[in-house]
């Protein structure tokens, strides 16, 4: 149940001459019914964390791998902490130097529950630790360190300066090494066993991993261009393609490997929702706008559900 304090998020120091360009409707934010949960779902960072764990079964399960319990703890615990410390990171820049117009809900909740979410990250945070030390096997806990180490380049280079080069976000760089960084996250699990294994014959889930990483690219731009109130959207085109080279690698997937084919599919079919999300943006709130843009990427749970057997 969601906190009753919580019921209504103002937006604190907001500046009445300012217009944020991503015209949030309006100052007070108010919750009711299935749209609470949702929104309380995103506005505590709770909305990567489950697509993490989502994501990292869903390929586990196609590629016929059995994850433990732990695996998704470590995965849910640290992408948690990683999401809340970028949220009051930004808000915490964007207080000291006057640039509200940055910032969004998510990080106004962030700020005004500060004293809360930071001591539950922290503790997220050791409980993650605990994990990689306690369960980790020392091999596979030295092949995530690149990755580990990649996130945190990219986490410190966000929150340093000087900025990033304007060109890089045209092309939406930035948004590319999310995807990349957070799709390989979620397929670390999976990868490890393909090491131990060998990687041979399994190029139809390293297809369907680049798929995903495209896809959550993908995601990352709608809600920046959503978000800063573009009027011309590049997600018709983007998602489109996506919806259509999913379903095209799960027809041609079907008879190779089930498992791979099923994936593509569920893929495409968040593709697909994502476009019917920015087909609708006028119509409902910048915050469940952005909210949608997370629930679509939790298309693979109805392989989860459905017990679907890979090759």
């Amino acid at each position: 149940m969601v906190p009753s304090t919580i019921r209504t998020v103002a937006l604190p120091l907001a500046n009445p001459s300012f217009e944020p360009a991503c015209k949030v409707r309006p100052a007070t934010i108010r919750f009711s019914g299935l749209s609470q949960l949702l929104t309380f779902w995103h506005l505590a960072s709770f909305d990567a964390p489950t697509v993490a764990v989502v994501w990292a079964l869903a390929f586990a399960q196609a590629a016929g791998v059995h994850l433990q319990p732990w695996i998704g703890l470590l995965l849910f615990s640290g992408t948690w902490t990683v999401y809340v410390g970028d949220r009051l990171l930004d808000a915490r820049r964007a207080m000291h130097s006057g640039q509200f117009g940055t910032l969004r809900e998510r990080h106004f909740f962030h700020w005004r529950y500060r004293w809360v979410l930071f001591p539950l990250a922290a503790c997220s945070a050791v409980l993650a630790a605990f994990l990689i030390v306690d369960r980790m096997p020392v091999i596979i806990r030295e092949r995530n360190s690149l990755l580990a180490a990649a996130a945190l380049a990219y986490f410190s280079g966000v929150h340093s300066t000087p900025r990033p080069p304007t060109w890089l976000g045209k092309i939406g760089a930035k948004e590319l090494l999310v995807g990349v960084l957070f799709t390989a996250g979620c397929a670390a699990p999976t990868l490890s066993h393909f090491a131990a294994a060998g990687i041979a014959g399994r190029w139809p889930l390293i297809a369907c991993l680049a798929f995903f990483a495209a896809l959550a690219w993908c995601n990352c731009r709608a809600i920046e261009s959503w978000e800063a109130g573009k009027r011309e959207s590049h997600v018709p085109l983007q998602a489109g393609l996506l919806s259509l080279a999913g379903a095209m690698m799960a027809a041609g997937l079907a008879l190779i490997h089930p498992g791979a084919a099923a994936l593509a599919a569920v893929g495409a079919a968040s593709s697909l929702l994502l476009l019917m999300v920015d087909r609708i943006r006028y119509r409902i709130s910048t915050l469940m706008l952005r909210t949608l843009a997370d629930v679509v990427l939790l298309a693979p749970v109805v392989l989860l559900a459905w017990g679907a057997h890979p090759a």
